[in-house]
């Protein structure tokens, strides 16, 4: 992959959505179209434009659908301009969801993190409850559903959270997560559904992700919370990469497959380096807690092999874009929140 500055915003969504070699094997491979359920979030359309990229490279005349409610009219202008087909739908209202197209591959990646807090039962409808409507429209598909490595709690090991590990979710958006998962396992065993849950643990690019929410406080003067002293990200691009050979792995029970990068960063160190880049001084409040949630990904590696972007050239990426005011989502992540609520 390039590792020259990315030039703009269409550079971003151009790498962002370059499919590997093996989302290019996976697409040949796969039988019939592809739905994505929710795919106007931060990491659906260009998840949406790699598989569609992938298919045209590949041959063959499988669709790629995303469904949302498109509240945002140029997302979904945007998602036509590449050859992703769009329905609008609320995927809580029962009309709405039986009448999608029939698809045999899923990406399901509906879901409400933030907002949780005064808002839990509209998080438990969306992350517990919606995936049983789902599994029933879609019983003859295979699913790669989106879930969270918030669902381990703090890791144990400074190395991360392995998919073994027993979860022990912290708040009740962690909760309704592993609600989402338990849902899928019942409905992958019961109705003999192929599924593939993928534990994200922070997906990053220039517009948005742990790294754009250090580095915009180093560059305003802001102080860094220290409260999680720890975390993972990985590149979105390698994250839509992965998340699409994963059809390649799905399995009755689900299989579960860790998406992060290789490395733990360290909070005060990332915050000291945007501050070299930047000529800014970084500063701080707290202090380092033990526990963080952080996960191991050595699965997925094995899997798929590494990721082609590493943390220090996301880094250095994130640095150059805030220096150049590229645009942003302003949408923080809130890693720091030890407490589980969002």
């Amino acid at each position: 992959m390039n590792q020259d500055a990315i030039r703009d915003v269409d550079d971003l969504e151009d790498r962002l959505s370059a499919p590997t070699e093996g989302v290019l094997e996976t697409m040949a491979r796969l039988e019939g179209d592809l739905i994505v359920l929710g795919v106007a979030g931060k990491m659906g359309p260009t998840l949406a434009r790699m598989a569609r990229r992938a298919l045209d490279e590949v041959g063959g005349a499988r669709r790629v659908i995303g469904v949302a409610r498109f509240s945002d009219a140029g997302s979904e202008a945007r998602l036509r301009a590449i050859g992703v087909e769009t329905v609008r739908a609320d995927l809580l209202n029962e009309d709405d969801l039986a009448r999608l197209p029939d698809a045999p591959n899923v990406v399901y990646m509906a879901g409400r993190k933030f907002g949780t807090s005064g808002g839990e039962a509209a998080t438990w409808a969306l992350n517990a409850y919606l995936p049983g409507p789902v599994c029933r429209r879609f019983k003859g598909s295979r699913i790669v559903a989106f879930s969270t490595g918030n669902v381990y709690g703090p890791a144990a090991s400074p190395t991360g959270s392995v998919e073994s590990d027993a979860p022990a979710p912290v708040g009740e958006y962690a909760m309704s997560c592993l609600g989402r998962e338990r849902i899928f396992e019942h409905f992958s065993r019961t109705l003999a559904i192929p599924t593939a849950l993928v534990r994200l643990n922070y997906a990053t690019e220039m517009r948005y992700g742990v790294l754009i929410d250090v580095g915009e406080r180093v560059r305003d003067g802001l102080p860094i919370d220290l409260s999680t002293g720890a975390f993972n990200v990985i590149w979105q691009g390698d994250a839509n990469a992965m998340a699409l050979q994963c059809f390649d792995h799905v399995a009755t029970p689900p299989r579960i497959v860790n998406l992060t990068g290789p490395e733990v960063l360290n909070v005060r160190e990332v915050a000291q380096t945007f501050g070299r880049i930047l000529g800014r001084p970084a500063t701080f409040k707290g202090e380092e807690s033990p526990g963080a949630l952080l996960s191991d990904a050595g699965r997925a590696f094995g899997l798929f092999g590494m990721p082609r972007v590493g943390a220090d050239q996301l880094i250095r990426w994130s640095a150059d874009w805030l220096a150049r005011g590229g645009a942003t989502l302003g949408k923080p992540t809130h890693f720091e929140a030890s407490d589980g609520r969002f």
